[in-house]
């Protein structure tokens, strides 16, 4: 249930400032014009509770740190192809169709996590929504079906460019562990339904969100080609947070405003304090990081 209140959240994401450095990623991509990325920006900024700060912008400027940064953009996007998977088969999907989702979501797993299959095989691999059975499903599950399908089809076409990218670059594919980012937020996450699916859903739209912010970032200070690949972006990870934040907002029961300024606290928490480990949703580096 969304609240006149909690409206608001959404009303004040269009009235805040963009990115000092909005002009030169508006350069970078003739697809997308200076209005739509204004667009696209001023309502993850007004949701960020912060901007990313310079010091971990510069760290990522760094060429040698190019291949892990591509490396975590890349696991990040199964990632969040795995979490929009799971809802679906936790609240949406019968048990054989979890099945066949488990099954379909397999060899990019075992590409990532266990080094098994050949990553060229993953772009002939394409989910649709006539596996489940919508019969009995209600509004609001039949809206998370249509845009967590959508969802996963993006990410895993993101995780398959950034692949490529890689390649092209000569850069192997080797795992890299993870930031403390998303289990910092999901550590915050109530234990009882509906409310445990509803904080999922906000963390969700909090990781979409600085994903978005971050590609904005990065893009004037990376090569013309991962430039315009990270503008490319932009479309599809701001659709995602707001689609998270609206299926969080038709979920509850109560108004969302104060778990949404909760989990914000969190994420910003995360974002500006020191981080031992340089990722792409990493918080500030440490001294010993940058020293390293």
């Amino acid at each position: 249930m969304l609240s006149v209140h909690a409206s608001s959240i959404i009303t004040r994401m269009l009235i805040v400032t963009v990115f000092t450095s909005f002009h030169q990623v508006s350069t970078l991509m003739s697809a997308i014009s200076s209005s739509e990325i204004s667009s696209l920006l001023e309502p993850v900024n007004a949701f960020l509770q912060c901007n990313t700060p310079d010091a971990w912008l510069d760290e990522a400027k760094k060429e040698e740190n190019l291949r892990m940064l591509l490396t975590d953009h890349l696991i990040c996007e199964l990632k969040a192809a795995q979490s929009a998977m799971y809802l679906l088969r936790r609240y949406v999907a019968d048990e054989e169709t979890s099945k066949v989702l488990l099954g379909w979501l397999k060899p990019y797993e075992d590409f990532t996590y266990r080094h098994v299959g050949d990553w060229q095989s993953l772009n002939t691999k394409h989910l649709s929504k006539s596996v489940f059975n919508v019969d009995g499903l209600d509004s609001v599950k039949k809206d998370m079906l249509d845009k967590m399908v959508m969802l996963i089809k993006e990410e895993l076409h993101h995780f398959y460019q950034v692949l490529e990218i890689m390649h092209r670059l000569g850069f192997e594919y080797k795992s890299v562990t993870s930031s403390r980012y998303a289990n910092g937020l999901l550590k915050h996450v109530r234990t009882y339904e509906p409310e445990k699916l509803v904080d999922k859903l906000i963390c969700g739209a909090y990781i979409e969100a600085r994903s978005c912010e971050r590609f904005a970032k990065l893009a004037p200070h990376v090569s013309d080609e991962l430039g315009k690949f990270y503008v490319s972006l932009l479309r599809s990870e701001a659709r995602h947070f707001e689609d998270y934040l609206t299926l969080a907002a038709a979920i509850s029961p109560v108004d969302i405003t104060e778990r949404v300024s909760l989990f914000g606290d969190v994420e910003k928490q995360l974002i500006k304090t020191p981080d031992e480990e340089f990722r792409f949703h990493s918080g500030f580096p440490a001294i010993e990081s940058l020293m390293a």
